[in-house]
């Protein structure tokens, strides 16, 4: 039974479901990640320590000034006294004072941008003054509206904005703001340049994968070159071996060919008979299996890549079976194109046809664009037979070279267990695959995937 799983170990799981897949993603993570935590922290032990400090000191400033006009106008309320505070406000503290007879405290206020300096300024003047009072710091860009109720009406005073908070405070978080948008920018452009690198790698060995080959040259990091580098060296051997093995697969093939041409010629001198019809067949089989295994060992042959319309290649396909004497429905979109190996890919198909057509009297075969397993178009061809079919389970083993399949499925005299085989190492060539199920007409469904042409 499995255990539960503990509450860190679901929080990781959460926090890898959150980052990025890709390397250039995960690289930026780990370069702007720490910048903006040390700018977060920055920035709060700055408005911590220093940026509320400083505000707090000016907004009790503020509001001893406020308290000192307020008791200096309750002593004595008199007109000449008015002025002379006025004018000793204005002059000392920088304070504009004006009284509002008969005037009322306003209800509400206009909320701030930085609410602890509100904080700030009520909690400074609460404790400086008794009477009612009523402030706003965002009705003025640059001032700050400060009443207090008093027996005449309301004591209106005007400060700058810089007597109550420090108003270059914007200019820190700015000044912070544009180095992590510089760094960021920074990492961005170098990150980038290297995961092309690896970018690019990537497709030339995917290309290769398939066949084609593309000019590549290493660049980026050292380890990046390193590894392409590595990918040329392997590169190089694959080809050679492949070549080394043409060649050889090319000298036993005229090597086998002659004694088996003049044992043709032997038999065809030779008066007729049961045994000379029973061995000009087994040297006929002898041909046809040494033409399978050269086929299967040969592979691609170097063949290069063109671009071709599938339905083209489909209806060829389809007359060279009605030649042949089998009757193949052919079904596919005019426009439908694939970047494979002509010849390469008409051996596969042909195989398909060729199995089909040996095991069931009617044949489809279709071609159809769909998505592949990882959501990118593809194309899909299907070759349908109404046979005896397969049962599921040895869907997979009908794909090992010299393999046999059931009896319901393996009288072909000529077969030798490679048809399938060959067909599916040529869709893994092109980067696709062939599967095998269950047909709509009753038997065997052959489906042949390949990437979509690119652009």
């Amino acid at each position: 039974m499995r255990s539960p799983r503990t509450w860190p170990d679901a929080v990781w799981v959460l926090i890898k479901r959150r980052i990025p897949t890709s390397l250039f993603g995960r690289s930026l993570l780990i370069i702007v990640l720490p910048v903006a935590i040390m700018q977060i922290a920055v920035t709060y032990v700055f408005f911590d320590a220093h940026w509320q400090t400083v505000n707090s000191h000016l907004t009790e400033g503020l509001a001893g000034d406020v308290a000192w006009i307020v008791r200096s106008y309750d002593s004595d309320p008199s007109p000449q006294h008015l002025k002379v505070l006025k004018d000793s406000a204005q002059q000392t503290l920088d304070l504009s004072v004006a009284l509002q007879e008969d005037g009322v405290l306003p209800r509400g206020r206009h909320a701030s941008l930085f609410v602890t300096v509100d904080r700030s300024l009520q909690k400074a003047l609460a404790g400086r003054i008794d009477a009612p009072f009523w402030f706003d710091t965002e009705r003025y860009p640059a001032y700050v509206d400060v009443r207090v109720k008093v027996r005449a009406g309301v004591l209106r005073i005007i400060a700058p904005k810089d007597r109550v908070f420090a108003t270059r405070g914007h200019i820190f978080i700015l000044w912070l703001t544009a180095a992590t948008i510089l760094l960021t920018s920074v990492a961005l452009l170098f990150i980038r340049n290297q995961v092309r690198a690896i970018e690019r790698l990537a497709a030339a060995a995917e290309a290769f994968g398939k066949g084609i080959d593309v000019a590549f040259r290493p660049h980026g990091a050292r380890e990046v070159r390193q590894a392409a580098r590595a990918f040329l060296a392997m590169k190089t051997r694959i080809q050679r071996h492949v070549e080394q093995r043409t060649t050889l697969l090319a000298s036993v093939s005229h090597d086998l060919r002659t004694p088996l041409t003049r044992l043709k010629l032997e038999l065809a001198l030779t008066e007729p008979g049961p045994r000379v019809v029973a061995m000009t067949r087994d040297v006929a089989d002898m041909e046809h299996m040494i033409d399978e295994y050269l086929a299967f060992a040969r592979g691609q042959g170097g063949e290069a890549v063109e671009r071709l319309n599938v339905r083209a290649v489909l209806d060829a396909i389809g007359e060279d079976s009605a030649r042949a004497g089998a009757s193949v429905d052919v079904a596919a979109p005019p426009d439908l194109v694939v970047d494979a190996r002509p010849k390469a890919l008409r051996r596969a198909l042909e195989n398909l046809v060729m199995n089909a057509v040996a095991h069931g009297e009617t044949v489809r075969l279709t071609a159809a664009q769909a998505p592949d397993l990882m959501g990118v178009a593809g194309v899909e061809i299907s070759v349908d037979d109404d046979g005896p079919g397969l049962s599921p389970e040895r869907y997979e083993d009908a794909f090992a070279p010299f393999g046999r399949l059931d009896d319901a499925r393996n009288q072909n005299a000529k077969g030798v267990g490679l048809g399938l085989a060959i067909a599916r190492d040529v869709a893994r060539s092109h980067g696709g695959d062939l599967t095998l199920a269950r047909s709509p007409l009753g038997g065997l469904r052959a489906v042949l995937r390949l990437p979509a042409a690119a652009g």
